[in-house]
C-alpha cells in the first residue's frame, strides 16, 4: 500500500506522485484510487487500489540504481529481431513490465539503431514514448527538471 506523497511508477505511463486517495462510483460501482500526478504533461491518473499489483505500481528507483540506468544506457546494442514485428512486440513486452532497465534497455537500442539506419512510424512513436517514461522517472529519482534529465539519457547513450 502506497501512502499519499509517495513517488510511483504506473508501467506504460511514467512516474509520479500519489496525491490523494479517493472513493469514486465510475458505471456504478464505487471503487478507491489513487489519484497520481504526472510531473511531465502535468496529468492526473486514476489508479484502482484493488488493481495496484496487476498493474505493476511500483517506488521510483533510488539514486544508485539512477547511476546503473544510465550504465544500462552506455552499454552496446543488444540483439534484436530483424523482423519489425518481432521486435516491436519484444521491445512493447519490455516497456510493458514496468521494469526501469527494460525500458532503458529499448530507449538505447531505438536510440542507437535510429542513428544507423532509421526508424519506422511505429518504432519512433516507442522511442518517444519509452524515453518519456524514462524521463519521468529519473526527474523524480533525482529531482531534476524534465530537460536535465533528457540530457543525462542522451549523453549517456554513445
Amino acid at each position: 500500500m502506497f501512502n499519499i506523497g509517495d513517488k510511483v511508477v504506473y508501467p506504460m505511463h511514467g512516474a509520479g506522485i500519489i496525491e490523494a486517495v479517493e472513493e469514486k462510483e465510475i458505471l456504478g460501482k464505487k471503487r478507491k484510487y489513487y489519484i497520481m500526478r504526472m510531473p511531465i504533461g502535468n496529468m492526473k491518473v486514476m489508479i484502482p487500489l484493488k488493481n495496484v499489483e496487476e498493474a505493476g505500481l511500483r517506488e521510483v528507483i533510488s539514486l544508485d540504481e539512477v547511476d546503473q540506468v544510465l550504465a544500462v544506457l552506455s552499454d552496446d546494442i543488444s540483439r534484436m529481431p530483424k523482423n519489425w514485428n518481432r521486435r516491436y512486440r519484444a521491445n512493447m513486452d519490455k516497456i510493458r513490465s514496468g521494469d526501469i532497465y527494460e525500458v532503458a534497455m529499448v530507449v538505447r537500442n531505438l536510440m542507437l539503431r535510429d542513428r544507423e539506419k532509421g526508424l519506422s512510424t511505429g518504432e519512433r512513436k516507442m522511442l518517444a514514448n519509452a524515453k518519456q517514461i524514462l524521463i519521468s522517472e529519473i526527474v523524480l529519482a533525482k529531482d531534476l527538471e524534465e530537460k536535465t534529465a533528457e540530457e543525462l539519457i542522451d549523453t549517456a547513450i554513445l
